[in-house]
């Protein structure tokens, strides 16, 4: 399926930072398509690396690290003869991240500093930021923590020195069916018989789907230069009408009529937006 970027990752040696989440996931199994000499799996996650390594087997061009963002003598270790690095860890769910602002700077602020600067001692070729379309005028802690992170990546150019490493963002939407989606939400809920809830009928939120993020990521890696915030033109949609879609689509298939669940408003989330931009 990636075959046509092949010629940007072959016999590169890459890292993907948060590797045991659905995108990291996801990007792991694309990148081991295209023929690179090896993917580093970085991740805190001990039982995520194991049941990914149990799934993806044991191959030589494939290693799985356990470690954290926070810790930046492990990413020394981790970033060891590397080229490409995608960073795709991070806290990211709203409401958690209001409640425990702290951590979240710990994680995604301190982190990615940490994985910046051992990716500039190292001297990789490219580093690839995966944030968040929250990281645009933000009201919520998550969201303000990425668009620091992004401040962050595209200023590291001024600490590089005479090297050459390329710092670039890559902004998604809300990806659809990945761990902690909202789509996930609806099922479950929907496999009850309801009702389905929904914080307000009218919000709006952009979308895609995981291949189009996957994608998004191997392509931005492959053109980047360095300064770059890349942005995939998303789909926005009423997250009502996504869960009307969903009832009507899997309400039969758990046994239930389509019109016999209902949707249930609940109300704004702590630093949810009405709509994003």
């Amino acid at each position: 399926m990636w075959l046509g970027l092949s010629a940007a990752f072959a016999s590169k040696r890459i890292l993907v930072v948060g590797g045991t989440g659905s995108i990291g996931t996801g990007l792991t199994r694309a990148l081991l398509e295209v023929k690179p000499a090896v993917v580093r799996v970085l991740s805190n996650d001990e039982n995520g690396l194991f049941e990914m390594e149990r799934d993806l087997g044991d191959r030589p061009d494939l290693r799985f690290l356990l470690g954290d963002v926070r810790d930046r003598e492990r990413l020394m270790l981790a970033l060891r003869d590397i080229d490409i690095v995608f960073h795709a860890a991070a806290l990211k769910h709203v409401p958690i991240s209001e409640y425990n602002p702290f951590e979240v700077v710990q994680t995604n602020v301190i982190g990615t500093q940490n994985l910046l600067e051992a990716a500039i001692l190292r001297g990789v070729e490219k580093f690839i930021f995966i944030s968040t379309d929250k990281a645009v005028n933000p009201i919520s802690t998550l969201g303000a923590s990425k668009l620091l992170c992004e401040k962050l990546v595209l200023d590291a150019a001024s600490y590089r020195g005479p090297k050459l490493t390329a710092f670039s963002c890559v902004r998604f939407g809300n990806v659809l069916a990945t761990r902690g989606s909202v789509t996930n939400v609806f099922l479950s809920q929907i496999a009850r018989g309801g009702p389905v809830t929904v914080t307000e009928k009218a919000m709006t939120r952009f979308v895609m789907l995981l291949e189009e993020a996957i994608g998004l990521l191997l392509k931005s890696a492959e053109i980047s230069r360095g300064g770059e915030i890349f942005v995939l033109k998303m789909d926005g949609l009423r997250i009502s009408d996504l869960a009307q879609a969903m009832i009507e689509e899997f309400a039969p298939k758990f046994g239930f009529k389509p019109q016999d669940i209902r949707i249930e408003e609940i109300g704004m989330r702590a630093g949810e937006k009405f709509y994003e931009e």
